[in-house]
């Protein structure tokens, strides 16, 4: 834990950013150094200009590598562009589009030049595609439109992002993001990415091919499918949204005045160092908004009876992220709002949903997700870590909620319809307000009551050192090699190398009995493996799963 967690950042904490752009255009990568190939994790590349690692010669190749990869797939329609307030975002935003141009691909840009949330490009792709029309969402046949989001997430000042949507308006699947990222770094081999046909930005967003599109004016539109606005104004529900200087800025006034919601955007400030911030709780700006380090202002404004809102929100920059702030529970725990809402929603909410729709969860969300499945009579479905496994079931309506322990969800409209195939924080920070307003009840204490009758939750995450021989073995680990039988002092009921909802490979190993379990996966990009483990016992026995988890794994990566 850093000294200066959760307070605000220093000069000494900012980014140079008129040094980071100009890494970007000057830095080549090396693509023979693997730090600075492309490598397309969950959300797309992400790197910094400063590391070689997000350049513009990646932009270049990947975008070439996008169009080629399209092309060879039919999908010929427009391609709808969003990006969001990373300093590095505006940039690369503007190399793709030369690119996009020179390739003469139908590029939608945003009408206002302005900042677009991740869920605004992925429900103007589904739209496009037929989502809202009585005929319904078209996955096959011509025109068929995809997109591309440049943001790094939650991630510093220094990063860049790039990812890529097709059709089905989520995020790439890994035979998409493998086959662009290895056609991406045979350009950046041998210079050939300076080759690739370009337009100079001045007139690429003049070209025939490259028009106007308003992300935010069909968006805010459309709420009222999702979310019921009216229990909102019909409660009285007051709402401070903070954007945390990202995509979502604008979008929450818009919101406010189209919906006549009482709602306050409480920082409207847009800064690339993100000078306003407080540290996370490394000591590193990150606009992690289920952090309660991040999100300590809003924290501090919502403390006591008096604070002015009912609920507050919070956003990451590209806003696929949710943070809910209520004033009898503080900052919401993620796994906690996801078992509320899924309680709510599947409890007499949504009427009109498929009676036989799913409940969706990564294997690393919390099991009292699967009590509140039980209780409301709904299939839990388990999933591998990746909002990409739960595009399938948005999309034909077979899951009415999908969500990840992460602070990332999306659900159907409110006629059980696809809304996003990506996730979207602005729709779960409004659910929070629907809730308080339809219910009288904040989610906190949904989320209280469901822990009287369903049991106390002790859950953690934590990160374990490992070399890259030990990562590659723990992520093509088999329950075989699996010896122990009990964790913690309970029998071990089961030892998953795939998850149980769709049986598709984890990349690590996941252990359970019948009050725990817990989780451990390689991360993609730090020579650590990540632990998640459960207790419905006590906190004393989450320490004991802990450590009998490192126990496990190590003898594991032995034999």
């Amino acid at each position: 834990m850093h000294e200066r967690a959760g307070t605000t950042a220093q000069p000494q904490d900012l980014i140079n950013v008129d040094d980071l752009l100009g890494k970007y255009y000057d830095v080549i990568p090396d693509p023979n150094d693997p730090e600075q190939r492309v490598v397309f994790g969950t959300s797309g590349h992400r790197g910094s200009a400063f590391d070689a690692a997000f350049n513009e010669a990646h932009i270049v190749a990947t975008t070439a590598a996008i169009v080629e990869y399209r092309a060879a797939q039919g999908t010929d329609g427009p391609l709808f562009i969003g990006f969001d307030t990373h300093a590095l975002s505006g940039p690369a935003t503007e190399t793709a589009i030369e690119v996009l141009a020179a390739a003469e691909v139908e590029v939608r840009v945003d009408a206002r030049n302005s900042w677009t949330p991740t869920p605004a490009v992925s429900r103007a792709i589904l739209v496009a595609n037929g989502a809202a029309s009585a005929a319904g969402l078209r996955t096959s046949g011509p025109g068929l439109a995809d997109g591309i989001v440049v943001t790094p997430s939650h991630n510093p000042p220094r990063d860049g992002g790039f990812k890529y949507n097709p059709p089905h308006g989520g995020p790439a699947d890994t035979d998409a993001t493998s086959w662009i990222a290895n056609r991406a770094n045979e350009l950046l081999a041998g210079n050939a990415w300076k080759h690739v046909k370009r337009i100079p930005y001045e007139r690429a967003k003049r070209a025939a091919c490259v028009k106007p599109y308003d992300f935010m004016a069909a968006y805010v539109a459309d709420l009222p499918k999702v979310i019921n606005l009216d229990a909102i104004r019909d409660g009285g529900v007051r709402i401070g949204a903070d954007p945390l200087g990202g995509a979502a800025v604008e979008y929450w006034g818009a919101i406010a005045e189209e919906h006549r919601l009482d709602l306050t955007v409480v920082n409207p400030k847009v800064d690339p160092t993100w000078s306003f911030m407080s540290l996370d709780w490394d000591g590193k700006i990150r606009m992690d908004c289920s952090s309660p380090y991040a999100m300590a202002s809003l924290r501090t404004l919502m403390d006591g009876g008096a604070a002015p809102y009912d609920i507050a929100t919070g956003n990451d920059a590209d806003a696929d992220r949710h943070g809910i702030v209520t004033r009898d529970g503080g900052l919401m725990n993620p796994n906690h709002y996801l078992a509320a809402v899924i309680s709510y929603l599947f409890g007499g909410a949504r009427p009109q949903w498929p009676a036989d729709a799913r409940i969706g969860k990564t294997l690393v969300s919390s099991s009292l997700i699967d009590r509140v499945g039980a209780k409301v009579g709904r299939r839990v479905e388990e999933v591998p870590v990746g909002f990409k496994w739960f595009v399938p079931g948005l999309m034909d309506g077979s899951v009415g909620f999908g969500g990840e322990e992460s602070a990332g969800a999306s659900f159907l409209t409110r006629e059980g319809k696809v809304w996003t195939t990506d996730k979207d924080g602005l729709i779960l920070c409004l659910l929070a307000a629907e809730i308080t307003g339809a219910t009288g009840t904040t989610p906190s204490q949904i989320h209280a009551g469901l822990v009287e009758e369903l049991g106390q939750s002790y859950y953690t995450r934590l990160d374990a050192t490992a070399t890259k021989d030990e990562k590659a073995k723990l992520k093509a680990l088999s329950a075989s090699q699996v010896r122990a039988t009990e964790l913690a002092g309970q029998e071990i009921t089961a030892k998953l190398t795939e998850a149980p909802g769709n049986g598709a490979p984890i990349g690590g190993l996941k252990v359970t009995t019948a009050d725990a379990w817990f989780a451990a996966r390689p991360s993609g990009t730090e020579d650590v493996y990540k632990i998640y483990a459960e207790s419905f016992v006590s906190q004393a026995h989450l320490g004991e799963v802990e450590q009998a988890a490192r126990q496990v794994v190590s003898e594991a990566l032995e034999g």
